[in-house]
């Protein structure tokens, strides 16, 4: 199973953040645009892992959940990685919040004593909005910049639970699947 912890947002605000990056899928850039339903805040990718693991794996996030308070996602403002030139993601940015920070920090610790190495990169809060297609041209998103500058979107949405996901890779995209919740308290 190829799994990820997550953070999903109301459908909601998933559907209006699509809504809102639509214009920018007609203008034709090498970018594969996330639906919906893909739409969430990845805490920590776990990658592939054997189905019988999963007990431990609940037990970890079970720990890593243990005190922590629902958290408020303030979404706003957009942009790439890992720069314009040749982007390999576009994403809606996260405000900087403590209990996110700490939430992060706790799976990572948690997922890292069952032998998940600790993320080299800090931790940059974002939701993907699109990933440049395989093969893209460098000059294909010279006009992405200024596309993304004309958009407006503003949304905070509070977030009870963390979810264990699992990514199924298909024609069409990943499929992401709830494998388990954790309700924050």
């Amino acid at each position: 199973m190829r799994l990820f912890v997550a953070l999903n947002l109301p459908e909601t605000v998933r559907q209006s953040l699509c809504t809102c990056v639509r214009p920018l899928q007609s203008m034709g850039f090498a970018l594969r645009w996330m639906t919906p339903e893909q739409v969430h805040l990845t805490l920590k990718f776990l990658g592939d892992v054997e189905p019988e693991r999963e007990p431990e794996l609940v037990a970890a996030l079970s720990r890593a959940c243990t005190g922590a308070r629902p958290v408020t996602l303030s979404l706003s403002g957009f942009g790439v990685f890992p720069h314009y030139d040749r982007p390999r993601v576009v994403w809606v940015g996260v405000a900087p919040e403590p209990a996110l920070e700490l939430l992060q920090h706790r799976v990572e610790q948690e997922f890292s004593s069952l032998g998940f190495p600790t993320e080299a990169r800090a931790f940059r809060p974002h939701i993907t909005l699109g990933r440049a297609a395989p093969g893209a041209r460098r000059g294909g998103f010279s006009k992405l910049e200024t596309a993304l500058a004309t958009l407006c979107f503003d949304a905070a949405a509070v977030i009870m639970t963390v979810d264990l996901m699992e990514s199924t890779l298909q024609s069409g995209g990943a499929v992401y699947h709830v494998r388990h919740s954790e309700r924050l308290p």
